[in-house]
């Protein structure tokens, strides 16, 4: 019989491991014989130059860093929420210093880093070192998530409240789903497993699921399944791990009409979502310049007039009033908002304190560690998770953490021992076909199906969906960064620029403007994203076509999806490994990013000692082709 405390502890426990891996792995690239050689690669700006500093609207301190770089940035490196610490160089690189404590970016933009800092006795320190030497700026350790999901899980551990234990004792121990009966509910723009899922969780009492594989309206339904809770209910929570995911839905919310309040930092948000933030709508606040004149007044009290009796009664008055409009600011705002979306570790926000909610809905809860999970859990009677755990999991870096189960999200966790509570989405609406069938057996028994207004779509009726361009009678070799895991193939990159070249020229550059053709070039390596965006920026004969080319890491395309997809697989060698293309479920995210074509370049022979590349290559022989270009095709 699952054990929830068991199972709770043992979370805490692998929470720690993963802390103390990922703090000794900073401090060891601190070290100043690691950071010297180190001060060009993603996680480090160095040197940056300060510039202006004011207070923003929830009168946090904010200091702007300037920075130079030849480099376009990858993604998932300086995001606004990032922790980041400044640190001064000695010259020689001998002496590393940390300045001041750890603070958080607040926004990034062309060349500039908008930093919120400690207090004003971090600026000023700042500013007097930075008269006399360089200084550097580097992601450091979000302690304050590991902080968050400890809290939670003690706080899920010793609950008393009836309600609580029932809903943890569902979600992760004996206790079963229930469900409640309800009228029917038909909306005819879904589908019928769609409906379906909508009408599930409406009737669950505790859980349920939306497992929707990729192309399968996973959010449609999730927001189908919010607007019919909100004829039940108040307000609701709406929650995710990522600020791009808790954005998405909540963007999908607010054009059906919902009044949202995002809660969390405006400078991750898009433009859309920024204009229900809670520091956008507290700005707005008719009483908003009241108590901004207030907080001037208290940032500098020496021009307050009056003796030092007289001065301290105004401020205390000034205090007073301050408080009093922040209170009726905040439940305003909270009063006029039916959806509090939030990420995961967000929910844990001062501002969110004696809030609670009937149900929480959590999307992309595959990509979320289970612990993260916990501090939403605590605000809601039940809960429903959207995504699919066949897709990009959570990060989790220590070996033990990962041994241990720490990478299992909740959302697999249900799907394999609470079935009754899952609705799996089959209906696709990107891929063709062809593109589709693989994904489908592999990862899904086979139940997906392509909706008929997508099953044929090719670029070009002489098109087939499905190519492979073999490298394996080619002479080349992969190469490992120095100082990095990541790696490259620069010869395969360069087969990969002359294949988008051919392709662009076999459709037609006017076919490919006129219908709106997209491209997505994917490598699981950092540094092959690298050497390619350098090599596709060379191209003119690709220059009318520029902002249709995006390249990224599988990662950096998760969620996204392309008419034409291009993938680099790198690795090329004679003993036949792979690395971390082993992880299937981020193949299954390249290979299902792609509408209408799909070209993976690769070795075979590397490749297919593992099954499941093996059957890869078979399907795309079977409905596709197989290319074996001849070495003097290729790009000098």
């Amino acid at each position: 019989m699952p054990n929830s405390i068991a199972h709770l502890q043992q979370l805490s426990l692998l929470l720690k491991h993963e802390l103390e891996y990922e703090r000794q792995t900073y401090l060891h690239r601190l070290s100043p014989d690691r950071i010297s050689g180190r001060l060009h690669e993603a996680g480090i700006h160095y040197p940056v130059e300060l510039g202006q500093s004011d207070y923003n609207a929830l009168n946090h301190l904010i200091i702007t860093v300037t920075y130079s770089s030849d480099e376009e940035p990858l993604d998932n490196d300086f995001e606004p929420g990032r922790p980041v610490h400044f640190f001064r160089l000695a010259a020689d690189g001998s002496e590393v210093l940390q300045v001041g404590g750890v603070c958080f970016i607040d926004s990034v933009g062309d060349g500039l880093v908008r930093v919120r800092l400690i207090d004003k006795a971090m600026l000023v320190s700042l500013r007097t070192i930075a008269e006399s030497s360089l200084v550097g700026l580097q992601l450091s350790i979000d302690t304050t998530s590991y902080q968050v999901m400890q809290e939670s899980l003690s706080a899920a551990m010793r609950s008393s409240d009836e309600r609580f234990i029932h809903l943890r004792e569902t979600l992760i121990g004996a206790l079963q789903p229930t469900f409640r009966h309800e009228q029917p509910l038909r909306f005819p723009w879904l589908n019928e497993v769609q409906n379906s899922a909508v009408q599930r969780v409406v009737e669950a009492r505790e859980v349920a699921v939306v497992h929707g594989p990729p192309g399968t309206g996973k959010t449609t339904t999730l927001t189908e399944a919010i607007i019919e809770t909100l004829r039940r209910e108040e307000q609701v929570m709406v929650a995710a791990p990522s600020n791009a995911a808790v954005d998405w839905i909540s963007e999908q919310l607010m054009r059906r009409g919902v009044p949202v309040l995002r809660i969390g930092n405006p400078m991750r948000m898009s433009d859309e979502v920024m204009q229900c933030s809670y520091e956008r709508r507290f700005a707005d606040h008719p009483d908003y310049i009241e108590l901004w004149s207030i907080q001037r007044l208290l940032r500098a009290p020496e021009q307050i007039k009056g003796s030092g009796r007289e001065r301290q009664a105004r401020l205390r008055k000034l205090r007073e009033r301050q408080t009093e409009l922040e209170y009726k600011i905040n439940r305003d705002l909270f009063d006029q908002s039916r959806v509090i979306s939030c990420t995961l570790i967000g929910s844990a926000y001062r501002l969110l304190d004696h809030h609670h909610f009937t149900t929480l809905f959590i999307d992309e809860a595959a990509q979320a560690l289970e612990p993260a999970c916990w501090a939403a859990i605590l605000k809601a009677e039940r809960v429903v998770l959207g995504g699919d755990h066949q897709q990009l999991p959570p990060t989790v870096k220590s070996p033990e953490a990962l041994r241990g189960g720490l990478g299992r999200t909740l959302m697999s966790r249900l799907v394999n021992e609470k079935p009754s509570c899952v609705t799996l989405l089959t209906m696709q609406y990107r891929m063709n076909s062809s593109i589709m069938q693989f994904p489908s057996q592999w990862f899904y028994d086979g139940r997906l199906v392509a909706a008929p207004e997508v099953a044929d779509n090719l670029v070009s009726p002489m098109d087939t969906a499905l190519t492979w361009i073999d490298t394996a009678d080619l002479d080349f070799s992969e190469r490992q960064a120095s100082r990095s895991a990541t790696r490259s193939n620069v010869e395969e990159a360069r087969l990969l620029v002359q294949s988008l070249r051919d392709y662009v020229k076999m459709i037609g550059m006017e076919h490919i403007i006129d219908d709106g053709i997209d491209f997505g070039i994917i490598s699981p390596y950092r540094g092959q994203v690298r050497l390619l965006r350098r090599m596709i920026r060379s191209q003119r004969m690709l220059n009318p076509i520029r902002k249709a080319i995006s390249v990224y890491t599988i990662d950096g395309f998760q969620g996204q999806e392309r008419d034409v997809i291009i993938i680099s697989m790198v690795r090329d060698n004679d003993d036949h490994q792979i690395g971390f293309l082993r992880d299937l479920r981020r193949m299954n995210v390249a290979i299902t990013r792609a509408r209408m074509k799909l070209i993976i370049i690769g070795n075979t022979v590397t490749l297919a000692q593992h099954p499941f590349y093996r059957v890869l290559i078979a399907h795309i022989e079977q409905e596709g082709q197989i290319v074996k270009p001849q070495t003097e095709e290729l790009p000098s």
